[in-house]
């Protein structure tokens, strides 16, 4: 049988030039996973489509669905997610997932832009100089998981290491985190997305919820988060991320003993 009138209205909204294969030799699958990941999960979420599509672009780089990818992307680009924002998503993987992994992804991202008109390159969003850099990401850094854990993390770090702190804040937080084009609680979402998915990441993956905490994404959106992602990267890592939120954010009304969050 096809997907139900839900999912295939709301599968049709998302990929209307797509033609797939998968219904014809794969009908049994695509029926359950169109009716799962196109109805069901999307009933049990308040994520606005936008910000949906958005983070499952990031946990679909983190997992390696290079086919996946730019089926999504187009998706995304029809339900009005800028060319910039993709290209944040995109840009801000590097540091959390790592070149190797996200280079096929910006020439499949480049080749999408271009086969729509998209002139490249887009227009720059750093906001830092190679002299600025170490200052603002510090800073951002702060806003982001709070300036005593920040301080802490270099007060705490053997000498022989320190430098991956410094690395960490010009870096990660000064060329990506504090770029334009996204605002700091969807960057903290996309962060979220890429860890949970890419798995193994759980002290980081605590961290980040706590710093989603702090620059505004509550429990419930953090929940919504997680429960989207579970079509695309199945339920290990999914309840691995919401036992993340639960040890940060617990349902009850006791957390003020919530664990400082780990660098990254």
């Amino acid at each position: 049988m096809p997907p139900n009138e839900q999912a295939q209205k709301t599968h049709d909204a998302l990929f209307a030039t797509h033609v797939s294969t998968l219904p014809v030799t794969d009908p049994e699958l695509i029926e359950v996973f169109d009716n799962f990941a196109f109805d069901e999960v999307l009933r049990e979420s308040r994520l606005d489509v936008r910000t949906r599509l958005m983070t499952q672009l990031a946990a679909i780089i983190a997992c390696q669905g290079l086919r996946e990818y730019p089926v999504m992307m187009r998706a995304a680009l029809a339900a009005g997610v800028s060319p910039t924002e993709v290209k944040e998503v995109l840009y801000q993987a590097v540091p959390y997932v790592g070149i190797a992994r996200v280079y096929d992804f910006i020439h499949l991202t480049n080749a999408v832009l271009t086969e729509q008109g998209v002139a490249l390159p887009l227009p720059g969003q750093s906001t830092t100089t190679p002299q600025t850099r170490m200052e603002t990401g510090l800073a951002t850094q702060r806003a982001i998981i709070g300036a005593e854990r920040a301080d802490s993390l270099y007060a705490n770090a053997p000498a022989d290491t320190r430098h991956i702190q410094r690395l960490l804040s010009a870096n990660c937080f000064g060329d990506h985190l504090s770029r334009g084009g996204l605002d700091l609680p969807m960057r903290e979402l996309l962060t979220l997305s890429m860890l949970v998915a890419l798995g193994g990441c759980d002290v980081q993956a605590r961290g980040h919820v706590a710093a989603n905490l702090r620059v505004g994404n509550d429990r419930a959106r953090l929940i919504d988060l997680v429960t989207q992602l579970l079509p695309f990267i199945g339920y290990p890592r999914t309840l691995n991320g919401l036992r993340a939120i639960d040890e940060i954010a617990p349902c009850r009304a006791e957390a003020d003993d919530t664990p400082d969050p780990a660098p990254g």
